[in-house]
């Protein structure tokens, strides 16, 4: 089978959340986290509205349908509801690479112990699984929460790709990648495993 073949049949759990591909029957439980305009200030998107919505839930259900992207929800265990979603995307099978992204959590779970745990398992199915070499992530040079998550699950740091692409409202992002890679991983287990101290 294909990365995303696995990928998007793979359901990811562990004590703090469950990370499953995206459903159809998730519209419902993705919007009413999603409608929240400070998710999506460093997105490429923008969701301001429900056409606005329904234009961005339904082409996560194309990319998984194409295999593009493999966009999961993420469930928080304690509620039982959808906190927000998480991706693999530009899965470069033949280089063992592919990307984590396409990351958001709504208000009321970020800060609150969700985004570690669920990356642990996008990179544990990464590299135990699908076999990657490296796994990497790049963000809006702009977005300081991002990057400090990105630094606080052990993702190096790599450098700054400049005017990589347009944003709404017409400006040109900087992004900065990071990456794990597969002789990283051990230690950034070890790491992800060890629950985050609160600041």
């Amino acid at each position: 089978m294909s990365w995303a073949e696995l990928a998007s049949s793979a359901w990811l759990e562990n004590d703090v959340v469950q990370l499953r591909p995206v459903r159809p029957e998730d519209r419902a439980g993705v919007r009413a986290v999603a409608m929240d305009p400070d998710i999506w200030r460093y997105f490429v998107s923008q969701v301001d509205t429900e056409a606005d919505f329904a234009r961005f839930f339904d082409a996560m259900l194309a990319d998984l349908a194409a295999r593009r992207r493999v966009p999961f929800v993420v469930i928080d265990k304690v509620s039982g509801r959808i906190a927000g979603s998480m991706s693999y995307g530009n899965l470069a099978e033949a280089d063992r690479r592919l990307e984590i992204g396409w990351s958001w959590l709504g208000r009321e779970y970020r800060g609150r112990g969700v985004n570690r745990p669920a990356k642990h398992l996008l990179l544990r199915f990464a590299f135990e699984t699908l076999g990657a070499e490296r796994v990497e992530f790049k963000t809006d040079v702009l977005n300081a929460q991002a990057r400090a998550g990105l630094r606080g699950i052990g993702a190096v740091e790599e450098g700054v790709l400049r005017s990589f692409n347009p944003m709404p409202g017409g400006r040109r992002r900087d992004a900065v990648f990071y990456s794990v890679l597969r002789a990283e991983w051990p230690a950034v287990d070890r790491r992800l495993t060890v629950p985050a101290v609160a600041p």
